[in-house]
């Protein structure tokens, strides 16, 4: 326990640090964007069919709440706030506190990509174990094709197959929003039936888009731990084929959980095009929309959470290789 604390203690030091750094290079970037807040929100008010005047009028009260003074003075008062979890007020969302906006985007990014994000990589792990160890079959060269045909794919181009297939050809899937607008938020059979509904897309969307690279992934893990001498030597001493087995998946899909903590945390923000084509609301719908509107609080936000998310991960899944690998328990140091 010692050694996993020590780990912990020095994961969430550096962690902390990290996120301080990229708050403050956040800050800096996102207000060298070229273009005017104000007058975006003041064009926005006017294309939902506003009077110019009163536009101005609703701008200028809107931007009451904006910091004053010095470019440093905004950044002292940033950094104060951050330690409170106070990351300002977003003017696109009517002087809603960022950490409100960006929350309730979460939930509209987080469950879809989380499934299928693991369902992929589920999928990926069993199959990639047998792509390799059928790799000079019929079966295995059909898995390897299928994984790298998918791997070369662009998420977006799945996304959109899938809608136009199952959304117009054969409409027998929603493909615009999260959920049906007639049903009543909440716990009932109507509302989440409708979630589920319009998630079975997006979620098949990710998971496609990341089963290929899961499968060759395995693939690649298992033929390597296939020649290690504990295996031959195991094979020698006769042990049963079934823990062979577990040993080979056991060691060949460690190096694969970094890759999977890594990736849940940048589709945080790189569910863009998915949810633009799904018209999901959630955070990477959002941090477009902010750099549309040069909402630089919302856009400093989402940056932070997108980096804390990956942070996050990596600890969790460095605390998992301590638990499932020995040599870690043992102090030793595993290359990943």
């Amino acid at each position: 326990m010692g050694v996993i604390a020590r780990r912990l203690a020095g994961h969430l030091a550096r962690g902390i640090v990290m996120i301080l750094v990229v708050a403050t290079i956040s800050f800096f970037i996102v207000r060298s964007i070229p273009g005017d807040p104000v007058a975006a929100n003041v064009q926005k008010l006017i294309q939902q069919g506003m009077d110019p005047v009163a536009a101005e009028q609703a701008t200028r009260v809107l931007y009451g709440f904006q910091p004053r003074g010095t470019l440093w003075h905004q950044y002292i008062d940033y950094m104060s706030g951050l330690f409170t979890f106070n990351l300002g007020q977003s003017v696109s969302h009517a002087g809603q506190p960022v950490t409100q906006v960006l929350g309730e985007a979460a939930k509209w990014t987080v469950l879809p990509v989380l499934a299928g994000t693991l369902l992929s990589f589920l999928v990926g792990i069993v199959l990639g174990v047998y792509a390799a160890i059928k790799r000079s079959g019929k079966l295995g060269d059909v898995l390897a094709i299928s994984g790298s045909l998918l791997h070369g794919v662009p998420q977006y181009v799945l996304g959109l197959l899938l809608s136009a297939v199952f959304a117009t050809l054969i409409p027998i899937l929603p493909a615009d929003g999260p959920v049906d607008i007639l049903y009543e938020p909440g716990f009932n059979a109507g509302y989440l039936g409708s979630l589920a509904q319009h998630a079975v897309l997006p979620v098949a969307t990710y998971a496609l888009a990341a089963y290929g690279g899961w499968i060759l992934a395995m693939k690649s893990s298992v033929v390597t731990v296939l020649g290690d001498d504990f295996i031959l030597a195991a094979e020698l001493r006769g042990m049963k084929r079934s823990i062979v087995f577990r040993y080979i998946a056991r060691n060949a899909i460690l190096p694969l959980f970094t890759i999977l903590a890594l990736s849940l945390g940048l589709l945080l923000g790189g569910a863009v095009f998915i949810e633009r084509i799904f018209n999901y609301p959630g955070l990477g719908l959002l941090l477009l929309d902010s750099i549309t509107m040069r909402d630089y609080a919302l856009m400093g936000g989402a940056f932070l959470l997108i980096t804390a998310a990956i942070i996050v991960a990596n600890i969790l899944a460095d605390l998992f290789y301590s638990v499932i690998d020995p040599r870690v328990r043992g102090g030793e140091e595993v290359s990943t």
